[in-house]
This record gives structure tokens, sequence and C-alpha cells, in this order.
């Protein structure tokens, strides 16, 4: 240090405290079953989380198994392995964070309770959300490890509607990072993470954003940061969209910005408005005539049913 103060550099050199990198995990079964709903209600995934059978983390990390194999390899390796039984293993959906991390996630809903094309429908986005909370658990944003997290009941609206969002990555003074937030929340996005840039002063924010919220994002990032902060934004994933489209109750206003509970209905009304369709979607469309009295006939006995 003092060759690098005085001979090599002759700035003054300030030493911090060593840093140790930490992982988050769980010692037993959750003791209760923990759920997440959208913001309309519609969807609520409920899971638990148990420990990973010991060894089975350095097996994913090393190589021995890999997410990228089929159901029937990934069905046989943990059956044989770890002794699980084979419906479980075939219903593995993602290590995480990345395809080698040391956690799992898999769906253990089933089939009589939850609807498997739903599931499907909507796999990407809950994986998604997984691979964002292994990456930084809840007690210090360390990654989580030797965890299995489980699926164990779902219910998934049936009419998703989803919509691109970017990868935004903004570079920014620390002072600025509240400032970037905002500008954030203002226009749906959602922060992962902001962490300083080594060797600079600079702060790094990365966050997701609705790419429909991102025109003139970049100048209101830059009004609000008096011009100090840069973006890079790239496409991600795509995202359900909150609501329900075919809710015709919905009132959408002139002029003024829906509620996010309704985004799903303003969207699809939006974009049918500019293909110069028709406000509402008319099954008669579809379906052919017999079709459409059989589903009368469906909905009618339901009906009765009810009553």
């Amino acid at each position: 240090m003092k060759d690098l103060r005085e001979l090599y550099s002759e700035v003054e050199v300030k030493v911090a405290d060593p840093v140790v990198s930490f992982c988050e995990t769980v010692v037993e079964s959750s003791s209760m079953k923990c759920f997440a709903e959208t913001p309309n209600k519609k969807n609520k995934i409920t899971m638990i989380a148990e420990p990973l059978d010991r060894g089975l983390a350095e097996d994913i990390e090393n190589g021995v198994v890999s997410i990228d194999w089929n159901r029937k390899q990934l069905g046989d390796f943990f059956r044989t392995k770890y002794d699980w039984d084979l419906l479980a293993a075939r219903s593995i959906w993602a290590f995480g964070p990345d395809k080698q991390g040391p956690n799992i996630l898999l769906d253990d809903t089933l089939p009589t309770e939850v609807d498997r094309n739903l599931m499907m429908a909507v796999k990407d986005s809950i994986v998604q959300g997984f691979q964002w909370g292994a990456r930084e658990g809840p007690l210090c944003d360390e990654p989580i490890r030797n965890v299995k997290f489980k699926i164990v009941d779902a219910r998934i609206a049936p009419e998703p509607l989803m919509e691109p969002v970017y990868y935004v990555e903004i570079q920014t003074p620390i002072d600025c990072v509240t400032a970037i937030y905002t500008v954030l929340s203002r226009r749906r996005g959602h922060v992962t993470s902001d962490v300083p840039q080594p060797g600079t002063p600079a702060y790094i924010v990365k966050a997701f954003l609705p790419v429909i919220e991102s025109f003139g994002f970049e100048t209101d990032l830059r009004y609000h940061t008096q011009g100090q902060a840069f973006c890079l934004s790239v496409f991600d994933h795509w995202a359900i969209v909150p609501g329900d489209p075919l809710d015709k109750a919905i009132q959408l206003r002139p002029l003024e910005p829906a509620p996010i509970q309704h985004l799903a209905r303003e969207f699809m009304v939006k974009t049918r408005r500019r293909k110069g369709m028709s406000e509402d979607v008319s099954g008669n469309k579809f379906f052919d005539e017999a079709m459409m009295v059989e589903l009368a006939q469906q909905t009618g006995d339901l009906h009765l049913q009810m009553i």
C-alpha cells in the first residue's frame, strides 16, 4: 500500500474493510404457505420453500445435471440419485439464478385443481420472478442457495394479454438514484438492483420497464436528473398485462390514464381501434353456427346448475 500511495499513484488510497459474500437459505420447510396476487386480484400463486437434498446444489453447479435435459432424463436422474418421485422430478421448471444456480423451482400443483394450459401460459413469467428472487434474497440481497421452491396452488385468469418488457440499465450518480426510482414507478417500472460501479462514483440501476411505457422515458430521466443519468434498453421478456381485456364494464375515458387493473382492457381496445376493428371481441367470428349453439347450451346448463 505504501508503494501504491507514494511510488506509483502519488494519491491517497483509502482501504475499506475486507468484504465477505454471503448466501441466504432455509433450514426447514415453510411453516405456512406464502402467496402473491396481481393488482387485479385475478391471478394468485401460492408457494412453499424447503431445503434441497444434500449435494444437489453442487451437482447443479458442476453440470452433473442440466435443466436443458428432457423431462425423462431429469426424471431418471432425480429418481435414481435423490429418490424423488417421478411426478415431482418431471415437474421441475427451472434452476436458478441462471441455468446453473443452486436452487430449484418446480410445479407441485394438482392437474385436477389447476388448469395445466393456463399454467403453461404464465410459466415464463413465474420462472422470471423465481430468477429475480433467487438472485437477491430477502435478508440482505445476497444470492439464495440450496432451496427448493414449490408452487402448490395457482389461480390464473383465463384471458391473459401479454406485453413486451425492456431490461433497462441506467448509469447515474448516487444522489440521483431516488429520482430514477420515481421516474420508473410512474411508468410501471420495476427496479431489480442498484449497485455502485467499481472504481467510479457512479451507480448502476437495473430495472424492467414495459415497452409501451418507454416512449419519452430517456427525456424524462434526464430532466429529473439534470442530464446526469444515461440509460440503455434492450428487449428482455413478455409479461402478462394486469386486468381483464373482456370486461365491458370498464369505462375508458379519453386523455385519462387507466388504472393498473384496467390496462389489459385499455390496450386491447386501443389496439383494435388502431387496426380499424370493432372495440369488442365477438365469438361469432371464430366459431361456426353449430359450435355457437353448443356453447350456448353448455352455458345454459351451467346456469341451471348454479341456480
